[in-house]
């Protein structure tokens, strides 16, 4: 059986055929380097939706769950999570972010949780997005499951970016679909 170290490398950081830049032409998985990518402002926006009652929607508005004010607990968990995200996403690079914010718009039955992260960097920070979202949704889920344990959490994707060689992009208005763009950058 061979071992790793016996797999020649003749160029481990070509990547696949397909293009997949977190692959090298082994098939191993490694970090892209980036090193060479110029310093963009770079920011990236996602969601994720939290559907509930219409009744804990309202103590949600009004701050009278039991476990006290949930969308403050919950955005700073997001904020804490853009922070955390090469900490829990193996390939990610630690980048300087610069700015993170979470917004809660609340329907009648659902809370849309909206993060924004910024930087100013060689890489994007669309996983750092999705990680504040989702990490923000999982503390209003955490604060709400007392009074309603079949919340559901879901629809977590990147709605926007700016910044990089990729270039601008934002999901239209109503879209269930993918956003489709150029050429797909490297994290």
């Amino acid at each position: 059986m061979a071992h790793v170290t016996d797999i020649p490398q003749s160029d481990p950081e070509a990547g696949t055929p397909s293009g997949l830049t977190h692959v090298r032409a082994d098939g191993s998985a490694h970090m892209v380097d980036v090193s060479a990518k110029p310093e963009t402002t770079r920011e990236a926006t996602a969601q994720a939706v939290l559907t509930t009652t219409p009744q804990v929607i309202e103590l949600l508005a009004e701050g009278g769950l039991p476990k006290g004010d949930a969308l403050a607990v919950a955005r700073v968990a997001g904020i804490m999570a853009a922070k955390k995200t090469p900490e829990l996403i193996p390939l990610c690079h630690p980048l300087p972010i610069s700015k993170v914010t979470v917004d809660f718009e609340l329907g009648t039955g659902s809370v849309r949780v909206v993060a924004s992260v910024r930087t100013r960097g060689v890489t994007g920070v669309e996983m750092e997005a999705l990680t504040a979202a989702s990490v923000a949704a999982l503390g209003v889920y955490d604060m709400v499951k007392a009074v309603d344990r079949h919340a559901v959490i879901s629809d977590i994707r990147v709605l926007a970016k700016s910044g990089g060689k990729s270039g601008d992009w934002a999901l239209e208005e109503g879209s269930q679909g993918v956003p489709r763009h150029g050429g797909a950058e490297p994290r």
